[in-house]
């Protein structure tokens, strides 16, 4: 525990360059957000048809300082009215992970200000924090283009992985799905919108695994469609997209919401958070909603703005830190595989 005596009010300024969306927010006392500032490079990367880590990092050097400023501005405030400055530590694109951490250190050097490196799934799944107070003990589920895991949490700032997918990431393989029916990246809210608007589902699998298992594997069910796709061009047949797209997404979506209800009801959860870039998936918290409705769980998703990545979500995880005073030191690096569990354990400084 930092020496000073610490007070539960926090003004944190967070950044966010995990991958391909650079942005800072000024957040107060760890769910009131003063400013909430976004660059994004879809533009950028969808003539690639996904991130190329490069270009990636390269487009997040020449935004950051902008961003800053227009954060700073944004909320209203001075550089020395701030609390901490926060930034993500890992996972991502480690590139990309690089300039927020140069940046964030730079500022919190220059500022005399303590830094606190945050985690990226911490983010998502604290950015329900900004919506209402957590319950716990509680479940995550989360849901992104590179993780999906069921995240339970006896406590505030504990964390304890009991699923994860042991191959592609939900929203990789929405991403893979949508290339296959010829859309562009990123291709989730393409199939999202096609499975909404389809009268008929093309049957698909569901992967339960063991039966007391909280994995997930998409990889079939990406095969299985690639199939599909490619027994109608050999019989050439139109491809019913729509019907593929409800198909896949019937089953994605049937898995994630009947593994989290099982998980809470095993762990006696008071509260099931959804987190992550795909909580922004209209079936998905459609379904979802539904079912917790009729199981009686209090369900939290976070607003549209808030599942992609954002700052304004790792300011609300800094805020942990900043209640326990466990700060990072200066000489902290860019971690592509940081654990979870092990950012919830921390050092102190």
């Amino acid at each position: 525990m930092n020496e000073q005596n610490i007070e539960q009010h926090s003004l944190i300024l967070a950044i966010e360059t995990s991958c391909d969306e650079t942005s800072v927010a000024v957040v107060k006392d760890g769910h009131e957000v003063l400013s909430s500032v976004i660059a994004s490079q879809i533009e950028t990367h969808k003539a690639f048809g996904g991130v190329v880590p490069e270009v990636a990092s390269r487009k997040h050097v020449e935004s950051i300082t902008m961003i800053l400023e227009e954060a700073v501005h944004e909320a209203g405030i001075e550089m020395q009215d701030l609390s901490a400055i926060a930034v993500t530590q890992g996972p991502g694109l480690v590139g990309a992970l690089l300039v927020g951490v140069v940046a964030a250190k730079s500022l919190a050097y220059a500022l005399g200000k303590p830094l606190i490196g945050t985690h990226h799934i911490a983010g998502h799944i604290y950015a329900n924090r900004i919506v209402g107070p957590i319950e716990y003990p509680c479940m995550s589920l989360v849901v992104s283009g590179g993780h999906t895991e069921l995240v339970y949490m006896k406590s505030e700032g504990s964390f304890e992985l009991i699923g994860r997918t042991r191959d592609d990431a939900v929203g990789e393989a929405y991403d893979k799905v949508a290339r296959a029916l010829g859309f562009p990246y990123p291709g989730g809210p393409h199939v999202d919108k096609l499975a909404l608007e389809a009268e008929e589902a093309v049957t698909l699998p569901r992967v339960w695994l063991e039966a007391d298992s909280y994995d997930f594997s998409f990889s079939g069910l990406k095969s299985a469609v690639l199939n599909v796709v490619n027994q109608s061009k050999m019989r050439g047949e139109e491809i019913r997209t729509g019907a593929i797209a409800r198909g896949f997404q019937e089953s994605v979506t049937e898995v994630l919401v009947e593994k989290a209800v099982r998980a809470v009801k095993a762990f006696g959860a008071k509260q099931l958070l959804l987190c992550g870039g795909v909580a922004a998936n209209r079936g998905l918290r459609r379904l979802l909603s539904e079912r917790c409705e009729t199981e009686g769980i209090p369900l939290t998703i976070p607003p549209h703005q808030y599942c992609t990545d954002n700052a304004a979500m790792i300011g609300a995880a800094a805020h942990l830190k900043w209640k326990q005073g466990v700060w990072t030191p200066l000489d902290m690096k860019a971690d592509p595989q940081l654990s979870l569990e092990e950012w919830a354990q921390g050092t102190t400084n």
